[in-house]
């Protein structure tokens, strides 16, 4: 929802339009002052009290900025029967006694009011309004909204019967002109938007305001790019809920929407698949909101209705707070890939290596205290750390490939493989060239200190710069030096302590292990990538490399 989320949700009067000429509310011409002051008498007076709508609330403001009262142009105002403003009505209606008798006058929707006055007051006089004239007037308050701004028409008559309003009552009116109300875009939003459509996730802004006021906001936050259209409200009550499904993916804007429309529109979205959030501060917004797969509700000041039916509050009104934990869940996916990864990798790497010595040398290449040794020293604290570091700084691009499903797919079986080949290729290389040089018991020994540099250094490698996970990756490597150096521990797990050949073999093949593990993936789908483009073979998405 557009106000109060991609807005900053405070409301001012800018300008003071009478159809032809306009003037900023301090700046106003004496004829525009009139106007003014029906928009005054179209809004509750309040009773000394705050007015709950913040548009009635800016209107307010505006009269007190421009020294204008309720009373300017027309004696002895005081309110008597009230019409509230209600989406599906499009206008305000207040009928009032004067010292001239009673008056209505109407503030609302531009293409709602025009409709129903059938004069237009000008300083030269009072003119009939033809088709023509009505038109005329439609495409001055459509360039002021494309302005970003929220027009309400203004209009008002002598009444001449005291009774309660009604809808049928509010005809015959005379326009007085059109007011023009800001709510600027949060100065972050632009930006924010940016990242989320980066990142995969698609943007949509549902507004009550006139679809011109719409596109100038949508402009300006780039939501409007190529072929996107608008969607109307009145369009939406024509179209069928199969045929709103349809067009839903691609409207990027909806303008002069209801809470029914808010409701259609997201179970529309998720009738295509979509995963929906809804945000908003409202009550109107609170069914929708309720509705989708993610509510979320916009600041501390949104309403008790809203923050019940949210998933989600955020509490700071920031936007981009949305996206910064939208980005962080992506990167919390790739934390958990990787963690698992090196878990599951790391252990059919040794198993593989195992399984290889032992049918090359007939005995294992490690007995069962150095695969404890192993699970201890990689299995504990280093994946433990890389599971819950605080998430990559990666941009959106990156991020778009992040998930459930992306992470915890094709990407991770790649991972592991990956991983499983490099920790086995390592320390199946070490215990060889060791076992050449050396003697059995040296050989296990190479093998082992290469097998856990593998992991670590894998380990070490997706954690980035997270302090955690390279204390931990160096803190685990460093208590292996001491078992493997220390005469009597090292002889309990079977081990031999190595000279500098010795760590030279290991950690050189740890290395090489690494290294492997991180730059093959990336040559070899490069290397299918230029491959496919040489030969113009177009590969089914799904077979695409996941990494």
């Amino acid at each position: 929802d557009k106000t109060g989320t991609l807005t900053v949700g405070h409301i001012e009067a800018r300008l003071v339009s009478d159809g032809v000429d306009d003037a900023p509310v301090d700046g106003l011409s004496p004829h525009l002052r009139k106007v003014l002051a029906v928009a005054l008498r179209a809004t509750p007076d309040g009773g000394g009290h705050r007015l709950s709508h913040p548009t009635d609330r800016a209107v307010q403001r505006s009269g007190a900025e421009a020294s204008v009262d309720q009373g300017e142009g027309v004696p002895g105002w005081r309110t008597r029967y009230e019409m509230p403003f209600e989406p599906a009505r499009g206008f305000h209606a207040v009928l009032g006694d004067t010292d001239a008798g009673l008056r209505l006058s109407v503030k609302g929707a531009p293409e709602v009011v025009v409709e129903r006055c059938d004069r237009w007051t000008r300083p030269e006089g009072e003119v009939e309004l033809d088709d023509a004239e009505r038109q005329r007037l439609a495409g001055a308050a459509s360039t002021l909204a494309r302005r970003g701004l929220r027009i309400l028409a203004l209009a008002e008559r002598a009444a001449d019967r005291d009774v309660e309003l009604d809808d049928d009552r509010v005809r015959g009116l005379t326009l007085f002109g059109f007011l023009g109300l800001s709510d600027p875009v949060r100065p972050t939003v632009a930006q924010s938007l940016d990242n989320l459509r980066r990142a995969g996730v698609d943007v949509t802004m549902i507004t009550g305001d006139h679809p011109s006021t719409a596109a100038g906001i949508g402009d300006e936050l780039d939501l409007l790019g190529g072929a996107h259209r608008i969607v109307t409200g009145d369009e939406m009550d024509a179209m069928t809920d199969e045929e709103l499904a349809e067009v839903a993916p691609e409207a990027k804007v909806f303008a002069r929407v209801t809470p029914t429309h808010k409701v259609r529109i997201v179970r529309a979205l998720q009738h295509t698949g979509r995963v929906v959030a809804m945000t908003g501060d409202g009550a109107n917004d609170a069914p929708a909101i309720r509705l989708a797969d993610v509510g979320i509700a916009i600041g501390k000041r949104s309403t008790t209705a809203a923050q019940d039916a949210a998933d989600l509050v955020i509490v700071d009104e920031r936007f981009e707070t949305i996206v910064d934990a939208v980005l962080e869940g992506r990167a919390m996916w790739a934390s958990v890939r990787d963690a698992v990864a090196v878990l599951v990798g790391g252990n059919l790497g040794e198993v593989a290596f195992t399984v290889i010595g032992t049918m090359i040398d007939g005995l294992p290449p490690l007995n069962a205290r150095q695969l404890l040794l192993v699970n201890l020293l990689t299995d504990a604290a280093p994946a433990l750390a890389l599971a819950l570091r605080a998430p990559r700084d990666m941009p959106p691009e990156a991020l778009l490939r992040e998930g459930p499903e992306a992470s915890l797919g094709r990407s991770l079986d790649q991972a592991i493989v990956w991983r499983g080949l490099a920790t086995a290729g390592g320390a199946g290389g070490a215990y060889v060239a060791a076992r050449l040089t050396g003697s059995p018991g040296r050989a296990r020994t190479v093998a082992l200190v290469a097998l856990v540099g593998s992991q670590l250094g894998q380990t070490l490698w997706a954690g980035g710069r997270s302090p955690s996970v390279l204390a931990a990756g160096l803190g685990s490597f460093a208590l292996l030096g001491g078992i493997v150096q220390t005469p009597g521990v090292s002889n309990a797990f079977g081990c031999r302590p190595l000279g500098p050949v010795g760590w030279a073999t290991a950690l050189s093949a740890a290395t090489a292990a690494t290294a492997g593990a991180v730059v093959i993936p990336k040559v070899l789908d490069a290397a299918g990538d230029t491959l496919r483009d040489r030969l113009g073979i177009e590969v089914p998405k799904e077979l695409l490399p996941a990494t």
